[in-house]
C-alpha cells in the first residue's frame, strides 16, 4: 500500500468520526479542549483498534460479521440521534450536558464500525497492519479534533436548532452506513 494510498484510506475511514465530533461541538457538548481532546483519543483509538479486529476475524468470520455491521452503526447512530433531537425541546437540559463516557463509547464504536471490515481487506492485502492502524488512528484523532472545534465555532454562531442539526447529522450518518452496506 503506497503511502497516499494510505493516507487517503485513513482520511476516508475518518469522515464520519469528523461528522460526529462536529455535531458533539455543534451541540455545546464539547464546549471544552479537554472534551474536544477526549473525542479525538475516543474516535482516534475505536478507528485504529477496529481494523485490528477485523484484521484478525478475517481468517474465519468476515462474511457473517459484513452481514450485520451496517445494521448495528444504523441502530446505534440512529437512537442516539433520535434521542439528540427530542432532548431539543429541554435547552437548558441540553446546554449543561457533558459527553459522558459510555456516550463517547457509543459514538466512537458506531462510527468504527466501517473501519472493522476495512481490517478483513487488510488482512487479504498484506499490509503491515500496525503501520496501517497508527496511520488511521492518529489521522482520525487530528481530524475528530478539527471537527469539535469546527462545530463548536458553528453552534456558537447558530445557536438555533444546534441540537436538532447534530442529531440529524447522526441519523443521516447511520443511514449512509446502512444504505451502503445494503447495496
Amino acid at each position: 500500500m503506497t503511502p497516499a494510498l494510505l493516507l487517503s484510506t485513513a482520511v476516508a475511514l475518518s469522515m464520519d468520526a469528523f461528522a460526529v465530533a462536529a455535531s458533539c461541538g455543534v451541540t455545546n457538548k464539547a464546549r471544552t479542549t479537554g472534551t474536544q481532546l477526549r473525542i479525538a483519543l475516543y474516535f482516534g483509538f475505536f478507528q485504529a483498534f477496529m481494523p485490528l479486529i477485523g484484521y484478525v476475524l478475517a481468517y474465519g468470520l468476515a462474511d457473517r460479521i459484513h452481514q450485520v455491521t451496517h445494521w448495528i452503526a444504523f441502530g446505534l447512530l440512529g437512537f442516539l440521534g433520535v434521542r439528540m433531537m427530542l432532548e431539543a425541546k429541554e435547552p437548558d437540559k441540553c446546554k449543561n450536558e457533558k459527553l459522558t463516557n459510555k456516550y463517547l463509547l457509543t459514538l466512537a464504536v458506531a462510527t468504527s464500525i466501517d473501519a472493522l471490515i476495512s481490517g478483513v481487506g487488510f488482512a487479504l492485502l498484506q499490509v503491515n497492519i500496525l503501520l496501517v492502524v497508527a496511520i488511521i488512528g492518529i489521522v482520525t484523532a487530528l481530524l475528530s479534533f478539527v471537527g469539535a472545534r469546527f462545530g463548536q465555532y458553528l453552534g456558537f454562531r447558530f445557536q438555533w436548532g444546534a441540537e436538532i442539526f447534530g442529531g440529524a447529522v447522526l441519523v443521516l450518518i447511520g443511514t449512509k452506513i446502512l444504505l451502503e452496506g445494503l447495496f
